[in-house]
């Protein structure tokens, strides 16, 4: 039975805080005066305006409740029923435009109960409106229920004073047991989402991260809604519990319920047609259109969900797009494309700058009985068309996997690879280093448009585009070892010698170096890559293994150059600097939200968080932003430490003569990328099968654009043009000494 509870009429707009939570001393309205921060001075109605109020079919409990600046134009107030106290602005007879929508300044045709409403709103047609602080010209118009409780957490995960720990929201992301939890709150990065859920066995830390959350935000009840200025509403049926930013812009939006919508007047956020969107954070200059269905979930900063997309207890990272497809208990990191409506991605983290194709279906079952598994995918992440992937799987970064059904679980650990399914031979193909060999066009343009599309007001925390950076480059160093062993693997088969497992790798390596032809008839297979007993083969490992060593010796001679300064330097300092990089070796780094930290930084943070060191999640970003200036310095030292590695020369062997060999390499490494490049972009101009729909080759550069004129390509000259001239004259100064 619904229990529908009786008040007097003169009571409706008061009580907002129930008595056991109002602090002595305080009357109910005291956190909506501490919200309203007005200095206008407000008076009360006189005889006349109330009579004219009476005139234009305008209704009050009391007429005594209600409080006006001025100038204030009474005549701008018509069939309007007001309850409890109101606070009204400045009102004069302007209208305001936005999109085509004109509506006269005025409050017409609404219930209003218990709000402060700022200068030359308009507000129309709102049926129900309860308890809001709106600000200045900020336009209202075809309603259902705009309202607040006083118990609003807007989307944030903590409870307020008297609520029971159940009424908690969490975000259950990753996993689909809720195993990797995490409370979501207004600011929350992909960094703080990723570092909660990981570090589970660490129960001190994560009491730490719930107890910031809650510190973070005032479990006092009676807050307002607020709705920034200049913000418009239109045509939406429900919003409740809503607190919204400045300049937002929404319309046709079914149900919005407790949400926080960042917006300001250089990032706004808008909301369309047919979106119902519940317990939520919205990130500045965001997009929510047509038919989006959003759940427990965080949108970062100029991210969108588009055309029928789910998102369900899952974050989505920065500059990130969704549409027409289902999203569950994930954590993504910047961004990430998805936007075909039969892709599916579940209880996965997807570490950034990634693409899901049609069909693709990311986590669609289990191979166990465990009811629940999850997925690791580095950045870069693409699978093709129709792929499905198991839980439990991991992915180097840059994995590209071949349309296919993978009936098995995968743990890649080869960056820049091509993983395809070959049913008539049972057998799994990954063919590592294809970005590199047959597609370099889209990797490095990939790099560059990531960076055009980070859209984020505040860059204080850096976020890593370039495909060659401290992680991939250990990645790289493994796929190096991995390719040694499984040569020597091969060889010890192919010869039926008996070849001990800690000389795999010096064996396959000297034959990777000196005996490729031989290597190329070997029948080259990995283990731990696949849970199957099938074969699992790696094919061009030659080629493979040359441009992993390749690309490793360019990026440590791109950071040196970058550091390079002829008129500063002395050899000494050079050498200085280069032998400290060999003490220090090469560390491991992870991926922490879109941004590279070293692991004994990251350590350092959870000691910092437990200890108190660092008090809170504000204190935490300062953290990152503390890193993000370390960040190219930190960038430079591991590359030089991947450079002794890489090169295997000794201490004693560093001289000029050896610097300027690497450095000579780097350049030709370097015209190669260019090459490469190139090729791979001309395949589309040049195949006759892409070439055949055009009657000419004018029709054909009016569609496709130009091959001559390629932006992209023209852009990559100039780099490749800048890195030889810094290279140049590098190698002038080491020869003048």
């Amino acid at each position: 039975m619904n229990i529908i509870n009786k008040q007097p009429v003169s009571s409706l707009g008061f009580g907002f805080i129930e008595k056991p939570f109002l602090p002595k001393g305080k009357d109910e309205f005291y956190l909506r005066d501490r919200q309203h921060r007005s200095r206008q001075s407000y008076r009360k109605l006189n005889a006349k305006e109330i009579q004219i109020l009476l005139k234009n079919d305008n209704s009050a409990d009391d007429w005594n409740h209600i409080e006006v600046v001025d100038p204030f134009d009474v005549r701008l107030i018509k069939r309007c029923s007001f309850f409890g106290r109101i606070r009204i602005g400045i009102l004069q007879p302007f209208f305001h435009e936005f999109n085509n929508l004109r509506m006269p300044v005025g409050i017409y045709n609404s219930t209003i109960i218990s709000c402060d409403l700022g200068d030359n709103v308009v507000i129309d047609q709102v049926s129900f409106m309860s308890h809001y602080i709106v600000s200045n010209d900020v336009m209202l118009v075809n309603i259902k229920e705009l309202s607040v409780s006083n118990h609003t957490k807007f989307g944030n995960g903590i409870v307020k004073q008297g609520e029971d720990e159940s009424v908690r929201i969490w975000m259950e992301i990753c996993n689909e047991n809720g195993g990797r939890k995490v409370l979501p709150f207004n600011g929350m990065l992909a960094a703080d989402a990723w570092i909660w859920s990981k570090y589970r066995a660490d129960s001190a830390l994560l009491e730490k991260l719930k107890d910031f959350t809650d510190d973070k935000f005032d479990r006092k009840r009676g807050y307002y809604g607020k709705i920034g200025e200049r913000t418009v509403i239109k045509n939406c049926d429900i919003i409740k519990d809503v607190w919204i930013g400045s300049d937002a812009y929404i319309k046709g939006a079914n149900k919005l319920k407790n949400l926080t919508i960042s917006s300001d007047e250089k990032a706004a956020t808008q909301i369309g047609e047919g979106c119902e969107l519940v317990n939520g954070i919205i990130g500045f200059g965001c997009r929510v259109f047509y038919g989006v269905k959003a759940v427990r979930f965080i949108m970062g900063s100029h991210s969108q969900l588009k055309y029928g997309a789910r998102l369900i207890n899952s974050y989505l990272g920065d500059n990130s797009t969704i549409s027409c497809c289902e999203v569950l208990n994930s954590l993504i990191f910047p961004g990430h494309e998805q936007h075909h409506n039969n892709s599916f991605l579940c209880a996965a983290v997807v570490q950034g700058q990634s693409n899901m194709a049609a069909g693709a279906t990311i986590g669609s079952n289990h191979n166990s009985r465990a009811a629940d598994g999850e997925l690791v995918a580095g950045r870069g992440f693409w699978p093709a068309l129709c792929v499905s992937v198991k839980h439990n799987s991991c992915f180097a970064a840059y994995t590209m996997i071949a349309k296919g059904d993978y009936l098995h679980e995968l743990n890649i650990p080869l960056p820049f690879s091509l993983v395809s399914n070959q049913p008539d031979t049972n057998e799994l193909m990954v063919m590592p280093g294809y970005w590199f060999m047959y597609n370099l066009y889209a990797l490095a343009r990939n790099s560059e448009k990531y960076k055009t599309r980070d859209q984020r007001t505040d860059r204080s925390i850096y976020l890593e585009y370039d495909y060659l950076a401290p992680d991939t480059i250990n990645e790289l160093f493994t796929a190096v070892d991995i390719l040694q062993q499984a040569t020597g693997r091969a060889y010890a088969k192919a010869e039926q010698k008996k070849v001990f497992p800690r000389q795999l790798s010096s064996t396959g390596a000297w034959l990777l170096e000196h005996n490729t032809d031989y290597v190329n008839t070997l029948c080259i297979t990995a283990e731990g890559f696949e849970n199957s007993k099938r074969k699992v083969v790696l094919t061009k490992t030659v080629q493979a293994y040359q441009v992993y060593k390749r690309m490793i010796l360019f990026y440590a001679i791109e950071q040196l150059l970058e550091s390079f300064d002829s008129k500063q330097r002395t050899w000494a300092d050079l050498q200085s600097m280069l032998l400290q990089a060999k003490k220090t070796k090469r560390i491991k780094w992870k991926n922490v939200g879109g941004q590279l930290i070293s692991e004994p930084a990251l350590t350092q943070l959870i000691k910092k968080i437990k200890s108190e060191t660092l008090d809170g999640w504000d204190a935490i970003h300062a953290w990152y932003r503390e890193q993000s200036l370390l960040y190219p310095k930190q960038k430079r030292m591991h590359a030089l430490a991947s450079l002794w590695e890489i090169s295997g020369i000794s201490t004693s062997q560093l001289s000029r003569h050896r610097v300027v060999a690497l450095v000579r390499e780097a350049i030709v490494t370097n015209r190669w990328i260019e090459q490469q490049l190139i090729a791979s972009r001309s395949k589309d101009y040049q195949n006759p099968f892409r070439k055949m729909v055009y009657d000419t080759e004018k029709e054909m550069n009016q569609v496709m654009g130009s091959f001559a004129d390629n932006p992209f390509i023209k852009q990559y000259r100039k780099k490749t043009a800048q890195f030889e001239a810094r290279a140049n004259e590098m190698l002038q100064w080491l020869e003048k000494k």
